[in-house]
């Protein structure tokens, strides 16, 4: 278990919450505290440079690694109260290869279904299907992972 997973785990916690995140962010990952996430989730080779969305969920066995992005395309747009809407969904055993960019629009829920592959530098801009392989830019489905 990294660093990272154990920092990530931490900043669960009530008292050293705060700490962890902080010591999160020093070390390259932008991981809120308002992400809803399931263990096991691993933060592969540290993943430096991951941004997670603040309204994210994750399901459990999930792996992401470095460079990761799982936000929103048009963050140009400032979001108001009423404009701040959508979300990322993450399934479960779904994996984010490096490098890979899953982006939504404001009030769009994009979800990774379960089991899927996100391809290293892929744009994922769709919703995807269970044990689906997706890459490419903008990631398109390239196979089917075997039962």
């Amino acid at each position: 278990m990294s660093l990272q997973d154990r920092l990530l785990r931490a900043s669960r916690g009530r008292v050293l919450g705060r700490l962890a995140y902080l010591a999160l962010k020093s070390l390259g990952v932008e991981f809120p505290r308002s992400v809803q996430w399931a263990a096991p989730l691993e933060l592969a080779h540290g993943a430096v440079g991951l941004v997670v969305h603040a309204r994210t969920v994750i399901g459990s066995g999930v792996t992401l690694m470095p460079g990761v992005v799982l936000g929103r395309s048009d963050s140009w747009i400032p979001e108001t109260a009423a404009s701040a809407s959508g979300r990322i969904v993450v399934g479960d055993r779904v994996t984010v290869g490096a490098g890979a960019k899953v982006l939504f629009k404001s009030g769009q829920e994009l979800v990774i279904a379960p089991g899927t592959i996100v391809g290293a530098n892929a744009v994922l801009l769709e919703s995807t299907g269970a044990d689906e392989i997706w890459a490419g830019n903008p990631a398109r489905k390239v196979g089917s992972r075997s039962a």
